[in-house]
């Protein structure tokens, strides 16, 4: 390998809105990040389904998911 091409890579902290933190190696050095694994909606379980005009129940009905047949 050549000599003196390549980033140095060294340990970061990087730091979430929510507070934590945690320690990785960047070439950046320390990140400050908005949302991470700890807080993020889809990781916590917390995440919500918005049903905009109906799509959900338009979508049920067509395929009669949910509906006891007759």
């Amino acid at each position: 390998m050549q000599k003196n091409i390549h980033p140095h890579y060294a340990l970061a902290k990087v730091r979430c809105a929510c507070g934590h933190e945690f320690v990785t190696r960047s070439t950046v050095g320390d990140l400050k990040i908005d949302i991470c694994a700890n807080c993020h909606p889809f990781f916590t379980g917390r995440q919500k389904l918005i049903d905009t005009a109906g799509r959900v129940d338009k979508f049920m009905r067509k395929y009669k998911i949910g509906q006891k047949s007759e």
